[in-house]
């Protein structure tokens, strides 16, 4: 049974083109290309991330924030009381007044008591500035060795100005050292971003961090299997560009430089609004979903990486949303309330019109175009051409 399952999830009808086979992709002719068995290497890289994380975090970040005038919090720790503390992980952090007199006969305390700690309690699950620096120390240094590497390794190469010379020779196109490297080096990297969600901190995208990280680990696998590299690292480049400057202006923030921060985190909306919604889905979309009918008809790898794809820029567009509300405090942060509301909704209304438009465009546009090569290509099936 399970060599049935082995055999069906390995399908080439599932994961190539028409007339390619996995035995296509065999290293022959001086070429040598990616294989699923490679990123088993992954798994001990992941951990191996895990420890210089822990290593810089400790030896490099924690002094750096020292001498930012950073300091761990002194918190006072809520006492031990099992019924308290059963209610507040399995029901409520902040318990309603109805269940406060229940909770106070309960545990003998005073309501007033109760009320002291569940803040208290609420405290030392509120993680540190500390904590928050030494976090964004690491994915900064990451994403900018990240960036800086990507970019050395494809200035030179044709794809990175001409995305048509991404399928150009596809499905024969030779692993580089730079592409192994740099696709390895960042499954890692998201990979030990998973293993250590549970003891960062948690956001309020916390759930579409988690499948932003799940889409890309996804994304990434399957374009190493099917040999799509080369687009493949030009999604991870796009990506790693604003990260950079979004973890430089959380460091200034939690340092307390305002200016600084306020001008990187501009900066950062700049680049990311730019990469994420107009390169992303008008050159990287539009690249692996127009491009590759020009070589073969579409099939479910096909469809299956454009889905992941829109995946990733629905939560683009999700964040773009919240970057501009950010964007939107700086600049009418002081004006009265009812201004407030007014500015609010008219920003809201013109930011998802125009969104919805961009949207509706492009999938109508790439819509057509894929329905017009799958008629193209059932006639020359059926000889009608």
């Amino acid at each position: 049974m399970f060599d049935t399952l082995y055999e069906w999830f390995w399908w080439d009808r599932i994961w190539l083109p028409v007339n390619l086979t996995w035995a296509d992709l065999e290293d022959k002719d001086g070429r040598v290309y990616a294989k699923a068995s490679h990123l088993y290497v992954t798994v001990p890289y992941t951990f191996t991330f895990l420890l210089i994380r822990y290593l810089f975090e400790r030896w490099i970040a924690t002094p750096l924030a020292l001498s930012f005038g950073i300091r761990e919090r002194v918190q006072l720790k809520a006492e031990d009381n099992y019924i308290l503390e059963y209610y507040y992980t399995t029901q409520s952090r902040n318990p309603p007044q109805s269940d406060l007199d229940g909770l106070s006969k309960k545990s003998s305390l005073s309501v007033r008591q109760v009320e002291r700690w569940f803040r208290r309690r609420r405290s030392q699950d509120r993680p540190g500035v500390l904590k928050k620096f030494r976090e964004s120390s690491w994915r900064f240094v990451f994403y900018l060795c990240a960036f800086i590497g990507g970019v050395v390794a494809l200035y030179e190469k044709e794809w990175f100005y001409d995305t048509l010379e991404v399928w150009r020779g596809f499905p024969k196109q030779s692993l580089l050292d730079s592409q192994y490297w740099y696709y390895i080096l960042e499954m890692s990297f998201y990979g030990s971003l998973l293993f250590s969600v549970a003891f960062d901190v948690k956001r309020k995208d916390f759930k579409e961090q988690i499948i932003h990280h799940l889409a890309t680990l996804t994304l990434l696998s399957f374009s190493w299997c099917v040999n799509y590299i080369r687009i493949g690292t030009l999604v991870m480049l796009v990506h790693d560009a604003s990260d950079v400057l979004l973890e430089s202006a959380k460091l200034f923030n939690y340092a307390k430089w305002e200016g600084t921060c306020q001008t990187l985190f501009i900066l950062f909306a700049i680049v990311f609004l730019v990469t994420r919604l107009i390169i992303f889905p008008f050159w990287l979309i539009h690249c692996t979903w127009v491009y590759p009918l020009h070589h073969y008809p579409p099939f479910f790898g096909y469809y299956f990486f454009n889905a992941m794809l829109v995946v990733l820029l629905c939560l683009h567009i999700f964040w773009a949303y919240l970057i501009l509300r950010m964007i939107r405090k700086f600049m009418f942060g002081t004006v009265e309330y009812d201004r407030l509301i007014i500015y609010d909704y008219i920003y809201n209304y013109i930011y998802i019109m125009i969104y919805i438009y961009m949207i509706m465009f492009v999938i109508f546009k790439h819509v057509i175009f894929t329905l017009d090569n799958v008629y193209h290509y059932q006639n020359i099936m059926f000889g009608k051409v």
